[in-house]
Order: C-alpha cells, then sequence, then structure tokens
C-alpha cells in the first residue's frame, strides 16, 4: 500500500494527499497550489473556438476551473480562481482569447468559475469526486452556477435580452459541457483509484 493510500481519509480532497510535513511546509504547498491552479486555468483559457453569433469562445477555462476546484477544495479553490480574476483584471492577458480586465461580456463567466471552484470543492471535500456518477452530477452544478453569472452577466453588458444571452452564451455551449463532464467523470474517480492503489 503507498504512503498516498494510507494517508486517504474521508474529508479530503486530492491536494490534501501531497505531503507537507511542518505548517511553513503547508503554507508554501498551499501557495504553490493556488497559483498552479490560476495559471492552469490562464492557459486553459487559451485553447479557444470562436462561436458564431456570440461574443463568448468555447474555451477550456471552464474545465481547468472546476477541476482546480475540485482537486483542491473550496478554499484553495476560491483562492486560485480569484487569484486568476484579479491578476486577468489587472492587465494580464490570459482570460479567454488573450484578453484582460472587467469589461468584456464574458466576465461573467470568469465570476461564476469563482463560485463553482469553490461549491465543487467543498462537494469534493464530502466525496462528491470520487465516483464516476457523482461527479459527472457536480460537474453539472458547476457549469449551471457558472452559467447562473455568466448569462445574466452577457445580457446585462450587452444589451441583450435574457432569451438572446441564453441561445448566445448557454445553448452554443452544452455538447462541449458534456464532453468536459465525461472526462472529469474519468478522470477524477481513476485519479482516487490510483491513490489507493
Amino acid at each position: 500500500m503507498s504512503t498516498a493510500a494510507a494517508s486517504t481519509r474521508p474529508g479530503q480532497v486530492l491536494a490534501d494527499l501531497l505531503p507537507a510535513s511542518t505548517v511553513p511546509r503547508a503554507r508554501l504547498r498551499d501557495a504553490a497550489l493556488v497559483t498552479g491552479g490560476a495559471a492552469l486555468t490562464g492557459l486553459a483559457a487559451q485553447i479557444v473556438l470562436p462561436v458564431p453569433g456570440s461574443p463568448v469562445p468555447v474555451t477550456g477555462q471552464t474545465f481547468a476551473a472546476l477541476l482546480v476546484g475540485t482537486a483542491l477544495g473550496a478554499g484553495r479553490g476560491f483562492a486560485s480562481l480569484a487569484l486568476y480574476a484579479l491578476v486577468g483584471m489587472a492587465g494580464v492577458p490570459w482570460f479567454a482569447e488573450g484578453t484582460s480586465g472587467a469589461s468584456m461580456p464574458s466576465f461573467g463567466y470568469v465570476l461564476g468559475m469563482l463560485l463553482a471552484a469553490t461549491v465543487v470543492g467543498a462537494l469534493a471535500r464530502r466525496g462528491a469526486d470520487r465516483s464516476v456518477l457523482r461527479t459527472a452530477g457536480l460537474m453539472v452544478l458547476g457549469s449551471a452556477l457558472i452559467y447562473a453569472v455568466g448569462v445574466p452577466y452577457l445580457a446585462l453588458s450587452t444589451g441583450m435580452t435574457l432569451t438572446s444571452a441564453v441561445a448566445a452564451g448557454l445553448v452554443p455551449f452544452l455538447i462541449g459541457d458534456a464532453l468536459k463532464a465525461a472526462l472529469a467523470m474519468g478522470a477524477l474517480p481513476l485519479a482516487w483509484r490510483l491513490t489507493r492503489d
């Protein structure tokens, strides 16, 4: 049995399995995880597929944000996505399509990712990422939270009706979200299984 398997217990997320024998090392580990999660989200945001008729492209950003929240837990997930949002607002061009700032129509999705990472992180700490079906539910919930903030923000920032914002900022993304959920459904439970072997 591996050391990671021996230390796995209820109430943990994947990041908790990384060793940190002292408080200073745990803080250093957590800082690295938060920074790494923000960087991963920023890199994934550069994977872009424009959607005709929509100011919002398909990106890897939402998938990364949900994985960051799930793997790091609520606190570190929130901190990671807050760092991502703040650095992007400060001018680093790591939002979708190399943009930055809070004035773009898709910024509401960034705020939604902050909420989603926190919620999926809290649920992952309760074991929601350890089976295929629970992980599917976790990803659906996380995606719904992102849209619950992103779509109204899109409507307000562009002057679209809510119906038009749903058509431009939600409907075109459902197939991609299903594929992202399928990836997570395989990856997260597999990661937990590997820690037990």
